[in-house]
């Protein structure tokens, strides 16, 4: 069998990448994935030499892959990782996590949601009728943001890859959902009660980045979040995938196309028609917890008041059948 060759040095390659229409030996897939996140950087003015950059790190491949390519590329950026309480999965991915900045010595900032804040994601989905995805979702971001505000950190980086936008483009496209499209940018600036917010991974796909782990040594969490089964965007990665498959750029195509084209198109238009929050100027301070509502009380912490007062709800009482059968695959 005739083994690939490099496309840039002729070694042996490690990876085909179809949508490069060429292989990599290690080193040059290395230089491929830095030279991705530094275009990514460079062309959507994501970060500055100087910046304090906080990594939101779950333990996958993506967040350790990001903070990974930051810290090569010479950027101080420090982690957090968010105790989401989803039973061996939240066990298995904080260990991850914090093997990884040990073993190169940066600072790991932990956030348990049950010991701050009285809750789980399993307790919080049961308690207030959401679905799981949701109560994550609010619960994540709202932490996010907080402890990048209050450590001082001037951006928040996060690993959404481009099968990841892409497929968060393909559904709000099928649902013409134009408040969310005008919304899905590579950076959104900082703004009152807001940090800065930016995805570098934008030029990598999963597989990329699953790569740089192994070529790497990185060790991170395989199994997907369990509360996730039968979730739409997973299907959407599928749906694209399958175009992927058939021509390959699909995904690139159709996601830094809408940034570069349309996006700016949508940003132009009235707020009050698209683009930002058309209750934008309604904004007031949570009276709980001081962050921008347009309620008295923010939905995080309205989350907070309903799952803090439940019964802790074990993983498998929210899972479907076949996620709980899922589940219990992983933990054998």
């Amino acid at each position: 069998m005739n083994q690939s060759k490099c496309r840039v040095c002729r070694e042996p390659a490690i990876i085909d990448l179809p949508r490069h229409n060429a292989n990599f030996c290690a080193t040059h897939l290395e230089q491929l994935c830095r030279r991705q996140v530094e275009r990514a950087v460079h062309d959507h003015d994501m970060l500055a030499p100087g910046d304090r950059i906080l990594v939101a790190v779950s333990g996958g491949k993506d967040s350790l892959a990001v903070w990974d390519l930051l810290l090569e590329l010479g950027y101080r950026a420090d982690g957090l990782y968010v105790g989401l309480g989803i039973g061996s999965y939240s066990d298995v991915s904080g260990e991850h996590a914090r093997a990884f900045a040990a073993e190169r010595g940066q600072r790991l900032e932990t956030v348990d949601l049950r010991e701050r804040y009285g809750y789980d994601i399993p307790t919080a989905s049961k308690a207030s009728g959401r679905v799981p995805c949701s109560a994550c979702g609010l619960s994540k971001r709202h932490v996010f943001d907080r402890a990048a505000l209050d450590g001082g950190y001037d951006v928040l980086v996060t690993g959404h890859n481009l099968d990841d936008e892409a497929a968060v483009l393909f559904g709000n496209t099928l649902r013409w959902d134009i408040d969310y499209l005008a919304r899905q940018l590579p950076v959104l600036p900082a703004a009152a009660g807001f940090p800065k917010k930016v995805k570098p991974l934008i030029r990598l796909t999963e597989r990329e980045t699953a790569a740089w782990c192994i070529v790497r040594g990185i060790d991170y969490l395989l199994d997907e979040c369990p509360m996730a089964h039968g979730n739409r965007h997973l299907a959407y990665k599928e749906a694209l995938n399958a175009v992927e498959a058939r021509s390959p750029g699909a995904k690139a195509a159709f996601y830094h196309g809408f940034v570069e084209r349309m996006a700016p198109l949508l940003a132009a238009r009235d707020r009050h028609d698209v683009g930002g929050d058309p209750d934008a100027d309604l904004l007031r301070a949570c009276t709980s917890c001081g962050s921008p509502t347009t309620a008295e009380v923010c939905a995080f912490c309205r989350l907070v008041d309903t799952s803090s007062e439940h019964d802790p709800v074990p993983v498998e009482l929210v899972l479907s059948k076949s996620a709980r059968r899922a589940y219990h695959e992983q933990l054998s």
